[in-house]
């Protein structure tokens, strides 16, 4: 095994100090990503710490597939959730993972609270506590991202994560953003950088990564690059992107439409991805070692408001999920309004998906009269209002005034103040994501480790069995869900990009770590994938989660699927197998 991955990098801000320890038997026997990361958590976090408090680690972690094969681009982050109150887990692309990897190291692990706010670098073996005091309080994200570009060296080499606003006023949702268009999103590790006056992260990563059998990776490598780029596998990704889900999604009534009152709109939805392609697409961008492109910039030209023919041009990145939150779900028909929302929650560094559907909330919240203009500051959200919305966000950032500091902690606390808890879209206190395609895609979001649609894709469950015909059930559905989050635990700690799991079946991975030396067959990887997924649980029990005490949300028992109205009673019988299965 690669020496390199071994060793665990440990920063701790309030001594301004670092340390490394070679952990070859954790990465040996977890691979490394997730599965190393989660027994850092474990090892590293205090049972029942507040999420803010300086005793709250950041584990980021890499795998053994980084730095050298296709689509393994990713980063694992893991920490004590500001917003859930258990665990925090979140995947981010870009340069992270190549950084981290070719720097020397497998995982880094930052504990502390510095006395003033500082961004580290790392490299060359060192890591650098920079005085970021001047950086504190910058509107957005993308400036400080300019700034510390021209103060580091390694162009090209390295990652620059950092927050924003949202994440230094720790909203519960920021988020840490990466090379400006990818994002550590969801669960709040904005708001754990802010926590730690940690302006951002550098890393510079110019090292090398040693191949066992060179001949056996050559020939993979090109055998996975050559189906990624001409196979139908990846060709969504790279033509319309995720948008290419609104439309399908809309005909068959699981597209989110104003707070989930409906399930589709009445003609085309304003987002689709054909028309968002032809109307405002400007560029593709990939993270690093991926030859699919699936990032997709939006150009958005605005004219001066005083000189003709003089116009400023915005790049957005667009995907579903933010096409969802801050479209649909809020009602929306007008793709510039949504760009603009979004470039907005872009800079201050939010979560697109809570943030869209607290915002839905709101607007909903605000017709039947649970809250007042006196609430809003005279604000009036109705649905579509983009202008509104993107003051809101400035204020929900700044947690200016009661309700947005309310906001500021999610649609739960939100709905738990105010009232509305029927319509306030949040499982295990996360806000929903874009797919009411039925009973599979509510049991990820209940039960997922990070209750989040990638967990165990129960979106794509649905979609299969309405396409058969069938509908199982709730036991079946649960054991089905369990084996493919299972299997993506394995897919997490390599650490591959999940849009590449098609690509990356079992059979595949054991062939890749065997051209590292390393030594797994296809029954060893998924017992290890659901070792690693009970820790995961383990972990969200010790500080308090219990998925008998989940609340569902009336809303989505009331809005028809395309299997017809839901039942809580079927999800609740499904989230007492899933509790068996868990508890092994």
């Amino acid at each position: 095994m690669d020496r390199g991955l071994t060793r665990v990098l440990f920063v701790d801000l309030s001594r301004h100090r670092f340390w490394v320890e070679e952990r070859p038997e954790l990465f040996r026997e977890r691979l490394g990503g997730t599965g190393v990361g989660i027994e850092l958590l474990h090892e590293r976090c205090p049972e029942g710490v507040d999420p803010l408090a300086p005793e709250n680690p950041i584990v980021f972690a890499v795998g053994p597939l980084n730095a050298l094969f296709p689509l393994a681009s990713k980063t694992v982050a893991l920490f004590k959730s500001p917003h859930t109150g258990n665990l925090g887990e979140s995947h981010c692309g870009g340069r992270s993972a190549v950084a981290l990897r070719l720097a020397g190291y497998g995982a880094l692990v930052i504990e502390g609270k510095s006395d003033v706010p500082v961004y580290l670098s790392i490299q060359n073996g060192r890591v650098h506590f920079r005085d970021a005091r001047a950086l504190w309080g910058l509107s957005s994200s993308f400036t400080v991202g300019r700034i510390v570009r021209e103060q580091e060296p390694g162009s090209g080499y390295r990652t620059i994560l950092r927050i924003g606003r949202a994440g230094e006023n720790l909203v519960t949702y920021a988020n840490v953003v990466a090379e400006s268009y990818r994002h550590f999103g969801r669960l709040g590790l904005g708001a754990v950088f802010g926590a730690k006056n940690l302006k951002a992260v550098v890393i510079t990563g110019r090292g090398r990564v040693p191949v066992a059998q060179p001949p056996r990776y050559q020939k993979l490598y090109r055998d996975l690059y050559e189906r990624a780029v001409r196979s139908p596998l990846m060709r969504k990704y790279h033509d319309l992107g995720t948008p290419q889900n609104v439309g399908p999604l809309n005909k068959i009534g699981a597209l989110p439409v104003r707070n989930l009152r409906a399930g589709r709109y009445e003609g085309d939805p304003p987002f689709l991805g054909e028309y968002m392609a032809e109307r405002y697409l400007a560029r593709r961008l990939a993270c690093s070692h991926c030859p699919v492109a699936c990032i997709h910039l939006a150009a958005l030209r605005e004219p001066h408001p005083d000189e003709p023919y003089f116009y400023k041009t915005t790049f957005v990145s667009y995907d579903y999920e933010p096409i969802y939150a801050l479209g649909t779900m809020l009602g929306g028909e007008d793709p510039e309004g949504y760009l603009k929302l979004m470039d907005a929650v872009e800079h201050l560094a939010l979560d697109a998906m809570s943030c869209g559907v607290v915002l839905a909330w709101a607007t909903e919240a605000f017709e039947r009269g649970l809250i007042t203009g006196r609430d809003t500051g005279g604000l009036a959200p109705r649905w579509g209002d983009y202008d509104v919305y993107i003051e809101m966000v400035r204020r929900i950032a700044e947690r200016r005034g009661e309700l947005y500091d309310v906001l500021a902690r999610g649609v739960e606390e939100a709905a738990k103040r105010y009232g509305g808890e029927e319509f306030a879209l949040a499982f295990g206190k996360n806000e929903m994501a874009g797919y009411h395609t039925g009973p599979g895609a509510y049991l990820t979001f209940l039960s997922g480790a990070r209750h989040s649609h990638l967990d165990s894709a129960g979106y794509s469950a649905d979609q299969a069995d309405l396409k058969e015909g069938r509908r199982r059930s709730p036991q079946e559905l649960a054991r089905a869900l369990f084996s493919e989050e299972a299997r993506r635990q394995v897919l997490s700690s390599l650490v591959v990009c999940f849009f590449a799991r098609g690509l990356y079946d079992m059979g595949t991975c054991v062939e890749c770590l065997g051209a590292l030396g390393m030594d797994w067959d296809e029954d060893g990887l998924l017992h290890l994938g659901e070792e690693i997924l009970r820790r995961k649980y383990a972990f969200k029990v010790r500080e308090g989660f219990d998925l008998s005490s989940l609340r569902i949300p009336r809303r989505i028992t009331e809005t028809p699927t395309p299997f017809g109205p839901l039942s809580e009673e079927e999800l609740r019988l499904a989230l007492e197998e899933m509790e068996r299965l868990l508890g092994g």
